[in-house]
Parts: structure tokens; C-alpha cells; sequence
């Protein structure tokens, strides 16, 4: 059996009342290419919640399903077609059962596999997410408002855990109202030791775990979608504002986490992110 088949998985939560004030423009950065940022200013930032994070990690936990679903859209796609796409995805929630939290948007920067636009969705369970793929008022959304607008999408989909508690499970809440969402997915070296794949995310969990004023929520998990083997783990983190977001991906600890526990290990890695912005109003 392969490697990916038999590492852990890794997933926290962290709610923090505190947050920081968002800034209305960002510049997005690549995964292991970093601008130098000044640690004082991290640790700083850190320093509230660190007493809190470590009560945090070992509250009960409740397993959940991540489902990120990334589009390619067409060249000449007008803003009236995107908001259409973005608001059928959306109000999706509301015509199933199962969908328990979401977020959408436009990708805020470019990417080597050219996706312009990703859906998050968690489900309670991995039934709930079978019967979603299934659903013909999905199937029909994909056919008329997504695919009629896009080259291609593609799935991928993961176990994790959160804190038991509805806020955190539901994403609900002053915390989850705004922010920004980050996308990692990963693919590790055949030859990758199971313990160096461990040892890696449980290290990024850790760097996640002592930034709780930066992130409101963090799942990582392996992917279990046949149809996207490019990758075999996910990660999704919720930063509290543009500001949060920068800083933490600027951060030496962050960069040390990456080159000396993925970089040796990671065969290819799609990191993306978007503006928490909730588009749909109407029940379609």
C-alpha cells in the first residue's frame, strides 16, 4: 500500500474573538516565494492568543467533510455570467440538504494550473457529500451555470476535524462573516517516508496552532476524490482579514515549515486564495 494511504491526518480549529482590521487591497504571493516580513511584528500579533490556542487543541473534536471544488473559466466570461455561476454555486445550500457551511469567489491572483475561481463546502459526512455529486439540481447548476462558463473544474475532497461546537462546525458567526480563504493542495513524492509526510503537516499545524490572531480556522486532510489523484492532500485555512493573511505568509516561521519539511518532500503543490464575500442573496 502507498504512503498516502497510510499517513494521519492532521486537523485543528481555532475561534479567537480577537481580529484584525481589514485592509481593501492585497497582493497575493506564492507558497515558497517570500518577501521578507519582520518577526517582532508576528510574534506580536501571536502573543494574545498563544495561552488560548493551547486550550484550544484539546477540546473535543468533531469530524467533518472538506469538499473544494476549483473552475477554470472561460477567457470572455462577462461579469453578468460570473455573478449567475457564483450565485446558483451559492445558493446551492439552500435547495439540498447536507451543506452545512460555505464560501466562493474569485481567485485574487494567478496560478500555474490556471483556475480563476474555487467553491468550499463542508458536509457532516461523507454520505452527504455522495448524495451532493448526485443531486440533479446540482448536476443541472453544473450543466447550465457553471460548465456552459468554464473549461473545466476539479474536485477534491478530504476528512478532517473541528471543535464541537456549532459555531466552529457551522462556520458561523462574527468570525466566519469575512476574511480570507486559503487553499493548499499537495502532492507527495512516491519515495516520501510516512513519518516525513506526518512530520511536515503536523509541523504546519503547529505553525497554525500559535497563530491564532491570524486564523480563525485551519482542516488539512487526504484526499479521497478518484477523480483528482494530481493531488493527495488538502488544506484550508480561514485568516481573519487581508492583513492576517499577509503577515502570516510572510512570516519566518512559515517559510521555515516549507523548506525544510515540504520542499523535500512535496512533488507539486497549488496554493490559492480568495476574498470571503458571500454573493448569493436570492434562493435561485
Amino acid at each position: 500500500m502507498g504512503f498516502a494511504m497510510q499517513c494521519s491526518t492532521y486537523a485543528y480549529s481555532i475561534c479567537v474573538p480577537r481580529r484584525l482590521t481589514p485592509t481593501l487591497s492585497f497582493q497575493a504571493y506564492k507558497w515558497n516565494g517570500f518577501k521578507t516580513q519582520s518577526e517582532n511584528q508576528m510574534r506580536l500579533l501571536c502573543a494574545a492568543g498563544d495561552n488560548q490556542s493551547s486550550n484550544l487543541a484539546s477540546q473535543r473534536k468533531r469530524k467533518v467533510v472538506e469538499h473544494i471544488c476549483l473552475l477554470n473559466a472561460k477567457e470572455d466570461l462577462s461579469e453578468e455570467e460570473e455573478n449567475d455561476m457564483l450565485d446558483y454555486l451559492y445558493t446551492t445550500q439552500y435547495q439540498m440538504g447536507g451543506i452545512i457551511a460555505i464560501s466562493l469567489g474569485r481567485i485574487s491572483a494567478q496560478n500555474g494550473d490556471q483556475y480563476t475561481h474555487a467553491v468550499y463546502m463542508r458536509f457532516q459526512r461523507k454520505e452527504n457529500l455522495e448524495k451532493f455529486y448526485e443531486n440533479s439540481f446540482y448536476l443541472k447548476v453544473l450543466k447550465d451555470h457553471v460548465m456552459t462558463y468554464c473549461h473545466e473544474l476539479m474536485n477534491v475532497d478530504y476528512e478532517s476535524e473541528v471543535d464541537d461546537d456549532m459555531l466552529s462546525i457551522f462556520r458561523k458567526g462574527e468570525e466566519f462573516g469575512h476574511g480570507v480563504e486559503f487553499v493548499l493542495l499537495l502532492s507527495f513524492n512516491a519515495g516520501a517516508l510516512d513519518n516525513q509526510v506526518e512530520h511536515a503537516l503536523a509541523s504546519l499545524a503547529t505553525v497554525m496552532l500559535e497563530s491564532p490572531s491570524l486564523i480563525v480556522q485551519f482542516t488539512q486532510g487526504l484526499n479521497f476524490n478518484p477523480s483528482s489523484k494530481e493531488y493527495t492532500h488538502g488544506v484550508v485555512i480561514r485568516f481573519r482579514s487581508v492583513e492576517a493573511f499577509e503577515i502570516f505568509i510572510r512570516s519566518q516561521e512559515y517559510k521555515n515549515v516549507w523548506i525544510s519539511k515540504f520542499q523535500p518532500v512535496v512533488q507539486k503543490s497549488l496554493s490559492l486564495h480568495f476574498l470571503v464575500d458571500p454573493v448569493g442573496t436570492e434562493i435561485m
